[in-house]
């Protein structure tokens, strides 16, 4: 291999797939061959263990996600100086997620998936142990910078099934990112172990001790971002593809407002459940078990969505679980125990699910390879959807 200028009249690259720059060694390979070393989807329909480490590191970012969604609302409540402000760090930390969103696309672009997903578990790391010190001297504002920086890790994290499609042909795209986005439902099984060690060690501090949690699994998630791919890999079908080909943004309008809707319910339902929970006199460990079945009914669904909007069709399949959506809602407004809050949640998370992978597999199936900056834009507008949602609830009637 030789450092080399690429020819004017050599075909311009996909979206991070071998884009030469100063100190760069390339090489030349055949048309359409895969590049040396990388990792991904390398041919029609099939994933690699590139894939399997973004599903790894997505699943434990959701695991660190899991183990916070319980207790920030509870958390909030307690320090927050006005009953307005208990949702203010769940706020916070969709208010991180919104804003990496854009930076993670740039920084995936300009150093690749290693450094970019490597920055976003640091701070995640970073968030979790703020959040742990305000938790043990009770300040509420420290407390929601600590959720701040954790959820700038989340906007990374959800990134990764979008990395997993970019790195696939048009034919494997759905079924990469669907096997990241649904890698999350593992986070639901392992958050109740989890969760009971730290309230059998650590009764008496057991919201900090569960943002140490949080902070030690972002750890795992700085590991595997270490050892992912560098760069997003060359495929047969991308090499020869034109990457001055402008996205189809038209592609990007209803998906995205349908899932926004779905993002806003979901929210508003989680960050009221938990403090109605408690105020039924339902435990915080228990609270905690419901919020992990929420999680595996949030992630789970991805294993048969793609099937469901082959089906149905993607849009149908986003439409269904905004109609989930709005079913739990009702449910949940009127519940009056314990258990009936806990079908509203995993209810919700349902269609939630099923809105988000219905809407991602509408973008990744549009007539034009859907861009980094098209996807952080679906992101963003989730977030901000969610921030909504995560205000919403402070007002809105939960019996």
């Amino acid at each position: 291999m030789t450092a080399i200028d690429r020819g004017s009249d050599m075909p311009e690259p996909q979206d991070g797939a071998g884009l030469a720059r100063a100190g760069r060694l390339a090489c030349f390979c055949p048309p359409g061959a895969p590049a040396p070393g990388s990792a991904g989807l390398e041919a029609e329909g099939r994933w690699s263990p590139g894939v399997a480490t973004l599903a790894g590191g997505f699943a434990l970012s959701v695991l660190s996600q899991s183990l916070t969604l319980g207790m920030l609302p509870l958390a909030g409540r307690l320090l927050a100086p006005s009953p307005h402000l208990m949702s203010a760090p769940y706020i916070a930390m969709l208010s991180g997620a919104a804003l990496a969103t854009f930076p993670a696309s740039f920084l995936l672009d300009a150093f690749g998936r290693r450094a970019a997903l490597a920055l976003g578990a640091s701070l995640g790391v970073a968030g979790g142990l703020i959040m742990a010190w305000a938790l043990s001297v009770s300040l509420f504002a420290p407390f929601c910078l600590g959720a701040f920086w954790l959820g700038v890790a989340q906007g990374f994290s959800l990134f990764y099934r979008h990395e997993a499609a970019l790195g696939s042909d048009s034919r494997g795209r759905a079924r990469a990112a669907l096997i990241v986005f649904g890698s999350g439902a593992l986070a639901g099984l392992i958050g109740p172990a989890l969760a009971g060690l730290v309230a059998q060690y650590a009764p008496e501090k057991l919201f900090a001790a569960t943002a140490l949690a949080a902070a030690a699994t972002q750890v795992l998630v700085l590991v595997l971002a270490v050892l992912t791919t560098a760069r997003a890999p060359i495929l047969p079908s991308a090499a020869v593809s034109r990457a001055t080909e402008a996205p189809d943004w038209k592609a990007f309008v209803a998906p995205s407002a349908i899932a926004a809707l779905a993002w806003f319910g979901m929210t508003a339902a989680m960050v009221g459940a938990p403090g109605a929970m408690s105020g039924c006199g339902v435990a915080a460990p228990d609270i905690f078990s419901v919020v992990s079945w929420h999680v595996i009914a949030m992630y789970a669904p991805a294993f048969f969505a793609g099937a469901l909007a082959r089906r149905l069709g993607a849009d149908a399949t986003a439409g269904l679980g905004l109609a989930l959506v709005a079913g739990a809602w009702a449910l949940e407004i009127h519940a009056g125990d314990a258990w009936r809050f806990a079908a509203a949640l995993i209810v919700v998370a349902m269609g939630w699910s099923l809105a988000t992978a219905g809407a991602s597999l509408r973008l990744y199936r549009a007539r034009k390879k859907p861009s980094r900056a098209m996807l952080a834009a679906h992101d963003a507008l989730l977030f901000v959807s969610a921030m909504g949602g995560a205000f919403a609830a402070a007002f809105l009637p939960v019996s």
